[in-house]
């Protein structure tokens, strides 16, 4: 038969439909191809090497396409008996039935689309998402988070930065979102953003506008998944039966529609929802549509570009999983930072309406860092915006911490569910007190909390108390997963963090015990997947909001266990105090307790403050202040290491500095107005020791300020001032000082460039250490060093190594260096290994050769 155009393009577009039409002629297919010698014997015997006909056609389509265009010929030529049709479907995109299903598909879409998903309290209430949609701001990039810390927290502290790069970076459009940024294509996508950020919202946006053919128009198709689905798939399938599950209208159209892969993109929504998600990295592939696998070996081969590589595929996740996504094979990342102020704004607009109500409850929650700093993400903006309607604006001072404002919450979304006083709640038929279904809530929540799962079934024990109770739709989202000849309901909290307060409140008016993690803070048992679970328990805990929970929604905390939690906390905060454990999150739960008394137990023998390595918000700040005004005397210490240092958070603690013994600043940039606040300690406090700048950007103007600080006070005696760009000129302000007060200065990997003037008599003291010397003195310091590499980012790595590869390593001969050089490349040889960013990973190479010897 006569073949138009190529055979070999005929059989790369038809190959669905080709291995439908031949797999129950294989043997006859064969037996042509070796008569015709375009196939030989061991050709025939590695096709029958595989099992099963639709293996074999495959292979013989994959060794046709080897052999080239003649062999094709002769493919199409042999099979035209099978009655196959090979003229490509070039011109289908302009086919009648294929415009058709496409219309379908848009219209579908538009309709799924057009209600909004969430924040629907309200049983059957409809919102049109044209009239609530708020936009999302979107930057490139993605949030390498450290795992001691909260992701939501996270979101809290680096929200600002996230705002500022925005400022300065292109913000990305929706529309822009698979639009290339260079020479090379865009083809797989991920989309990261913390609980309640707006992931979801952005798909339905993507998907509604496609809809109505306003963006995306570059595809001919757009298919959207959810892993919630694909978490109730047990047996293996295929990537055609997938997509029909809830798209039987494309069944006609579909081998086409994949055959047209470059016109096509698939949205994957809620990765971290997967319950596979940690397999993802798979080394068995699937390379066809219809070829059945494991739901996770057909993700991870279109992933990886084994099956569909010309499609387009859309990924989002929470931060806390992406570690396990291959993302070497990822085109763009991009960060959903939120809201920035005016969207804040624009959604109090749409949701009070009335422009004087809106003016006035924005107005409160700008005067409440607390409140505006969470309102930032939508979901949390929503909670906040369901208190201020029910309280009308919290006359008052309003809430203090996280746990008063969830108090607040609950309270207000019982109000709304009953209309009537607390104390005579009951549930919809009379039976129950609604405190009983708050406590099953509760249950659900703990156990899932403890158990990492955000997302519940109802055939799961704990969700099947709820039955029949009438609170489930205001506290869950419920989402229906279909399947062949079931339907399963999926829950989940409105938030993460509704999830969190409900497993507090839970296990804090039970006999539920507390988990280990929180009885020993200090044994780093707890990765900061409790830190919000502890803060809300403590705060339940308090006599304060123990008095609301009892007066508004009837449960009350036991008293034993009060006691008990008290003295867990006093222990924990005793016991890093003394070691130098990081202390943050226990400082948070000290301010959910609201208790001034707490202070008269709060005073540990030696007080140690460690906050190192945590980008410090206002909160953080407050959190600080507020336990020191409960201490009295000395701090042996206290490290602001790494913490994003600003100005103005080192300025609110200046009542404080001047009673530290040693202060740790290093790893901060500290401008010249920080400068002077650090001047003004050394030279007021009586009791500073120690000082460290390492790596805070001190030029010589900086160290002058600071030396004249010194040289008025003669307190200080050891500075540590590595990784900055003193030069030996700078460095000769300090001369003077030595060995009185200052009896060590440490300035290894400075600018000091000037080998003769480092020689001179002045500056070759004991006293001043300009590179590393054959002592005890750098042991513990390398140390150090090599455990902050180990946390910080790959950002903050290229910093330290741009100073650690200033002294050649052949000039280095003490043993304890070359380790410490040697243990450095070991860690950079790890990072480059699971490095995403190209940029970053050059540069990251580029140390790994310097670093060799």
């Amino acid at each position: 038969m006569e073949v138009e155009g190529s055979c070999l393009k005929a059989i790369q577009v038809l190959r669905v439909s080709l291995v439908d039409q031949l797999e129950g002629h294989i043997e006859l297919l064969l037996e042509n191809l070796v008569n015709h010698g375009v196939f030989s014997r061991d050709d025939r015997e590695q096709v029958l090497c595989h099992l099963g006909p639709r293996a074999r056609v495959r292979q013989v389509l994959d060794i046709v396409q080897c052999k080239g265009e003649e062999a094709a010929k002769v493919l199409f030529s042999v099979s035209s008996s099978f009655h196959l049709e090979p003229q490509s479907r070039q011109d289908k995109g302009q086919s009648a039935e294929y415009n058709k299903v496409l219309l379908k598909h848009k219209d579908v879409l538009r309709r799924r689309s057009e209600s909004m998903l969430y924040y629907n309290t309200r049983h059957g209430e409809k919102i049109l998402f044209s009239e609530h949609y708020v936009n999302l701001l979107l930057v490139d990039g993605h949030q390498g988070l450290d795992i001691k810390r909260h992701e939501v927290l996270t979101f809290g502290h680096n929200r600002l930065s996230l705002q500022h790069k925005a400022a300065f970076h292109r913000k990305i459009a929706p529309k822009e979102l698979l639009t290339s940024t260079g020479s090379l294509p865009v083809k797989k996508i991920l989309v990261t953003g913390v609980a309640g950020i707006g992931k979801t919202i952005l798909v339905q946006k993507m998907l509604f506008d496609f809809g109505r053919e306003k963006d995306h128009l570059e595809f001919d198709f757009i298919v959207h998944m959810t892993f919630r689905d694909l978490n109730l798939i047990e047996k293996p399938t295929n990537l055609q039966e997938l997509i029909l599950r809830k798209n039987r209208h494309l069944a006609k159209e579909l081998d086409y529609i994949l055959a047209n892969e470059h016109k096509l993109l698939i949205i994957l929504d809620g990765f971290d929802e997967f319950k596979h998600y940690r397999k993802c990295d798979v080394d068995s592939f699937v390379t066809e549509p219809d070829e059945d696998a494991e739901v996770v070996e057909i993700f991870g081969s279109l992933m990886q570009g084994e099956l569909l590589p010309n499609a387009s595929v859309l990924l989002t996740s929470r931060p806390t999983a992406i570690t396990y996504i291959p993302v070497g094979f990822i085109d763009r990342f991009v960060l959903i930072s939120g809201f920035s102020l005016t969207e804040v704004q624009e959604y109090f607009s749409r949701y009070f309406q009335d422009q004087k109500l809106k003016d006035q409850m924005f107005a409160f929650v700008e005067a409440n860092e607390l409140m505006l700093t969470l309102c930032y993400i939508p979901a949390f903006c929503y909670i906040v915006c369901c208190i201020l309607r029910d309280n009308k604006g919290l006359c008052g001072e309003g809430p203090k911490t996280m746990t008063d404002i969830y108090v607040q919450y609950l309270v207000a979304m019982l109000r709304s569910h009953t209309q009537t006083r607390t104390e005579t709640f009951k549930d919809g038929n009379g039976a129950q007190p609604l405190s009983d279904w708050v406590l099953k809530l509760g249950q659900l929540a703990f156990h899932k909390l403890m158990e990492h799962q955000t997302l519940f079934y109802s055939s799961d024990h704990d969700v099947k108390a709820l039955e029949g109770c009438t609170l489930v739709s205001t506290f869950l989202d419920k989402t229906l997963s279909q399947e062949p000849g079931c339907v399963e309901e999926v829950f989940s909290f409105a938030h993460l963090t509704v999830q969190e307060f409900f497993a507090a409140l839970y296990c804090a008016v039970t006999d539920e015990p507390f988990p280990e993690a929180l009885q020993d803070e200090h044994s780093g048992v707890n990765n900061g997947h409790l830190d919000l679970f502890s803060r809300f328990l403590s705060g339940v805990l308090s006599e304060r909001n123990a008095i609301l929970l009892q007066r508004h929604v009837g449960l009350t905390c036991n008293k034993d266990k009060v006691e008990c939690y008290r003295q867990i906390l006093l222990r924990n905060m005793s016991v890093l105090c003394e070691n130098g454990g990081n202390i943050l999150n226990i400082l948070h739960c000290l301010v959910e307790q609201q208790d001034p008394n707490f202070g008269l137990d709060v005073q540990p023998k030696i007080l140690r403050l460690n906050v190192s390595d945590e980008t410090l918000s206002e909160m953080d700040y407050n959190a600080m202040k507020y336990f020191l005004n409960l201490t009295s005397g000395a701090v042996a210490e206290l490290d602001l290491t790494g913490t994003g240092l600003t100005c103005k958070g080192l300025k609110s603690l200046c009542p404080h500095l001047i009673r530290c013994e040693n202060l740790w600043l290093g790893d901060n940039t500290l401008d010249m107005d920080t400068v002077w606040i650090v001047a003004d300690v050394l030279q007021t406090s009586d009791r500073i020791q120690a000082l460290g700048i390492g790596w805070c950007n001190i030029g010589d103007d900086e160290l002058l300020i600071l030396s004249n600080a010194i040289r008025a006070n003669k307190q200080l005696k050891e500075l540590w001032m590595e990784g900055n760009r003193v030069s030996q000129m700078g460095l000769q302000s300090l001369v003077d000082l030595t060995p009185h007060p200052l009896r060590k200065i440490v300035a290894i990997w400075n600018d000091l460039e000037d080998r003769d003037s480092l020689d001179s008599p002045s500056l070759a003291q004991d006293s001043i250490a300009t590179n590393f010397t054959n002592d005890h003195t750098w042991d513990g310091w390398g140390e150090w060093v090599l455990k902050r590499c180990e946390v910080c980012s790959n950002d903050k790595l290229i910093t330290v190594l741009h100073k650690v590869c200033k002294t050649p390593v052949h000039c280095l001969e003490d043993q304890w260096v070359k380790t410490f050089y040697r243990n450095l490349h070991k860690l950079v040889e790890s990072r480059i290994e699971c490095c995403a960013e190209e940029d970053t990973c050059k540069k990251l190479k580029r140390f790994q050769s310097t670093l060799s010897f």
